[in-house]
């Protein structure tokens, strides 16, 4: 157990990098957790653990072979930590494999199109997991599925469900070889009821917060879809559509 007590440390420079800078994540083909609850979820599933800072040793669970563990000051976590209330604990994991898969294998994927918002992501990430969706497909615009606030959002989905990133013409040309529809969700008059959908295999897309599915996206989708709800009711958030779509699959399963 090595001892840090210096803010300037190159560690915690490089912790500070990885909390910040999606392109440095990238780069060092690492990304940063923080909590003891993700540091148990990431040990059940096997995560490929780089390095633990914490304030309190006695706290850990027992850890790998190999897994640099750090102990410092609580000002100096609260120097590194990105939540404001730290907990204690922090670590960083090795990035999954970046390659796209030739073929998807599974039954049902969530496509995510411009969704911003880190939480939402990370949310939409959870829940997929829940029902049984085999992962997340994101098209340029969505927040990095790997920044502290998406992986805190995803209570341990990032280490169980997995997430690629694809330019729109990949994620139809992916979706045509693997033989699965895509679903796009529309507040149209011609869509189909979603309650009336066959999700025995099937990707749904779900667009932004602010403007829904791009016009690029609506052309590749192979029907659209709407969730029924009040007319006086304009949309629903980005990761409350999400839950609501995928409910409906898996319980048609």
């Amino acid at each position: 157990m090595e001892t840090i007590t210096s803010r300037t440390n190159p560690l915690m420079t490089h912790i500070r990098k990885l909390s910040s800078s999606g392109s440095y994540r990238r780069q060092q083909g690492e990304f940063l957790c923080d909590s003891p609850k993700l540091l148990r979820e990431a040990l059940l599933w096997g995560a490929e653990l780089l390095t633990v800072v914490c304030t309190d040793p006695a706290a850990l669970p027992e850890l790998p072979r190999g897994v640099r563990c750090v102990t410092v000051p609580k000002d100096v976590m609260a120097s590194v930590s990105p939540m404001k209330s730290p907990q204690g604990v922090l670590f960083t994991c090795r990035l999954p494999g970046k390659q796209m898969p030739d073929r998807l294998p599974g039954r049902r994927y969530m496509v995510l199109d411009g969704v911003q918002d880190p939480g939402n992501v990370g949310t939409i990430w959870r829940t997929a997991d829940a029902f049984d969706c085999d992962g997340l497909l994101l098209l340029p615009g969505c927040a990095d599925p790997y920044s502290p606030k998406t992986v805190r959002a995803s209570m341990g989905a990032v280490f169980r469900c997995g997430a690629w990133q694809m330019e729109p013409q990949e994620l139809k040309a992916l979706l045509q070889r693997s033989e699965i529809p895509l679903y796009g969700a529309a507040l149209r008059d011609d869509t189909l009821d979603a309650r009336k959908v066959d999700y025995t295999r099937a990707a749904i897309a779900i667009g932004s917060e602010g403007r829904g599915l791009t016009e690029e996206m609506l052309a590749l989708c192979d029907r659209t879809i709407r969730i029924p709800m009040s007319a006086r009711c304009e949309s629903l958030n980005a990761a409350i559509a999400a839950a609501v779509l995928l409910w409906e699959s898996y319980r048609g399963q």
